[in-house]
């Protein structure tokens, strides 16, 4: 069986690990690295968008970082319970045309018993920034 440690149920050392893995994770942007974090049949919703799976996860991270350049996240843990872990997050990207934004937002996660998240749901806002408001 595929199993993603830590495992549930999360302690605060484990939760504070499990965040800092998907950090360092998503900051590869590399979508099929990304997606195996995930159940074959996770149910995301980012912002108005629903994404089903790991190939729909790959797609959609794709996607994601062919628009949003120079990609930088920083995620801190908010709270946590048995299998359950909600972050706040922050990240700073450019467009094609060079404008650069900072992205806040939230998410709440579920895992499996193998420690692979079923659920993400994030709710997300940009705030364009001038290159030298950047902290990221």
């Amino acid at each position: 069986m595929e199993q993603k440690f830590p495992l549930p149920p999360f302690n605060p050392e484990s939760a504070k690990q499990k965040v800092q893995l998907a950090e360092d994770a998503w900051n590869t942007q590399d979508p099929v690295k990304v997606s195996m974090a995930y159940t074959p049949d996770s149910e995301w919703r980012n912002r108005s968008v629903f994404v089903n799976g790991r190939e729909g996860i790959i797609k959609f991270l794709t996607e994601k970082w062919q628009k949003e350049l120079g990609y930088k996240l920083k995620k801190e843990l908010w709270a946590f319970t048995d299998n359950r872990i909600a972050v706040r997050f922050e990240y700073e990207f450019h467009d094609e045309k060079g404008q650069w934004f900072r992205a806040y937002g939230n998410e709440n996660w579920e895992f499996d018993e193998n420690g692979l998240m079923q659920k993400r749901y994030a709710s997300i806002n940009d705030v364009a920034i001038a290159e030298s408001e950047r902290r990221l």
